[in-house]
């Protein structure tokens, strides 16, 4: 399990200079171009429906890219380990911009769902592949400070985003929201290019063998399961024959993964990620996140709105506060994980995260803005403290071979957590709606009905309720990543002595 291959970032480092810095920028730029997608194109969704059409099916804009980026993270892992981070994050940040430029010259809704899917099979790459090089050029010692820089730039994307998005909408044309990634995605290509070098790889005795039958059976599985959940409950009921159709195809691909992937040679997902106690808990506990971060993402700018009154601007502040919070926890995380482990820094950020999202709750009725406001920002704080030292604990047991293939499985499963989320709150919250008004009553509908001023005070209750339960949900899920931890993962990471090289002493 040793690692044979040289460090990269011994390679990069000459006497009195460090030449990561270049590739740094470009792994923050290609990070950036991943992170502000949704943010700036969901601003710009009514001049899109406005100009193409398709106003029914517009919410794919969003989950195609999704089930892309997906379906698409263990290919990445996997290929990344097989033929070097270089050429895999070139041809993703190629195909990111290709499907950028396709979406700019979109003539109908259609056209630009399959252009936003192009996007998302370069967006895979580009998430698990700059979240691997982060772990290569930097030894544990220095890890936190690369991983801060990263969480960094998604604070800011989430921020940033939405403006960017509106003001471009609103005094150039929606185009430009996807023009304006060709020249960040350039200068990161020509920064990778250049300034990227890897260490030559010993021959093995054999050509590299790549699994693409595994590959083609992961990607119909999950493109079929995130389908069925994405649009169940949406397009189609629950209990209806597309979704059960969906449902059964799709689990009757995952036995077909499992077959595949046993008989590989190569397999795209390989059985000691799960058999690993340390990966699989991660794996679990970062699924649990994933399912938990879509209470605030997605139903507080409601409430925010619904109950508390206030105007989409501000509803987006409350939210955006936590990204606030969570990168200075992050980067602070390794003075707490460096004395009592990595496991138990999870364990204390995810702990707190729980009570805080049970407290939300509590919060009187209507209330004041600055109450979900400090329970946000406190929940960034949590959470950075639970996510950072997770990943940097689990790329830190195994070596370059394995690094790539690991990252993609923790964010893959993420991923999935957070699409089974919104499935699950989703109906969560109608059921309280329909449970508190009578009827077949939704969320959607009913803050249309909120905003035309044509809903009694009881809606705005019922709505405050749905939230309510949706955030003791999270609070659940933040329970069962608690409980994983505590009893799957060791007490102890087991580091790799090359990982804890400098006088490194995190457990």
């Amino acid at each position: 399990m040793g690692d044979t291959r040289p460090a990269l970032h011994e390679t990069a480092r000459h006497p009195g200079t460090d030449r990561r810095g270049p590739v740094v920028a470009a792994l923050m730029l290609a990070m950036a171009l991943a992170a502000l997608d949704s943010t700036i194109v969901s601003t710009a969704v009514p001049q899109i429906v406005g100009d193409l059409g398709g106003f029914s099916v517009f919410s794919w804009l969003f989950s195609g890219y999704l089930l892309a980026v997906t379906v698409t993270l263990p290919v990445y892992g996997k290929l990344s380990d097989t033929f070097g981070r270089k050429p895999v994050l070139v041809v993703g940040a190629a195909l990111f911009l290709a499907g950028s430029l396709l979406c700019a010259t979109a003539w109908n809704m259609a056209a630009l769902i399959a252009f936003r899917i192009v996007q998302g099979l370069g967006g895979g790459a580009l998430q698990g592949t700059v979240q691997t090089l982060a772990a290569d050029l930097y030894p544990l010692n220095e890890r936190p400070r690369i991983q801060a820089r990263l969480s960094t730039v998604w604070a800011v994307s989430a921020v940033a985003g939405p403006g960017i998005g509106g003001v471009l909408a609103a005094y150039a044309d929606w185009r430009w929201i996807f023009l304006v990634n060709l020249p960040i995605g350039a200068v990161a290509l020509w920064l990778i290019v250049r300034y990227l070098h890897e260490p030559e790889r010993k021959p093995a005795g054999r050509r590299p063998r790549v699994d693409w039958a595994g590959a083609l059976a992961v990607f119909a599985c999950g493109g079929v399961l995130i389908t069925a959940l994405v649009q169940g409950g949406v397009a189609w009921p629950w209990l209806s024959a597309p979704s059960i159709t969906l449902f059964g195809t799709g689990l009757a691909l995952a036995a077909l993964v499992v077959l595949v992937e046993r008989w590989a040679a190569e397999p795209i997902i390989p059985g000691w990620v799960w058999r690993r106690r340390t990966i699989a808990a991660v794996n679990l506990a970062l699924g649990a996140l994933g399912l938990l971060m879509v209470a605030p993402s997605v139903f507080l700018p409601t409430y925010a709105q619904s109950v508390l009154g206030l105007a989409p601007v501000a509803a987006g502040f409350v939210l955006s506060v936590w990204t606030l919070s969570w990168p200075v926890s992050a980067a602070l995380s390794q003075h707490v994980y460096r004395r009592i482990g990595f496991r138990n820094t999870a364990l204390l950020g995810i702990g707190a995260a729980a009570l805080i999202l049970l407290a939300f709750p509590f919060l009187p009725y209507p209330g004041e803005a600055w109450q979900p406001a400090l329970l946000m920002l406190l929940l960034g704080a949590a959470l950075g403290l639970f996510q950072l030292p997770l990943i940097v604990g689990v790329q830190s047991t195994v070596g370059w071979a394995e690094r790539g293939t690991t990252t993609a499985s923790v964010l893959f499963c993420r991923q999935t957590g957070q699409t089974i989320g919104a499935s699950v709150f989703g109906a969560i919250a109608n059921g309280v709606l329909a449970a508190r008004l009578g009827g077949a009553s939704d969320l959607d509908s009913v803050t249309r009905a909120l905003d035309a001023g044509t809903a009694p005070e009881s809606t705005r209750r019922a709505i405050a309720d749905a939230v309510h339960a949706v955030y003791l949900g999270a609070a659940g899920a933040a329970a069962l990543a608690f409980l994983v931890l505590l009893v799957l993962a060791p007490r102890r990471f087991p580091v790799l002595k090359t990982q804890a090289a400098d006088g490194d002493t995190a457990r």
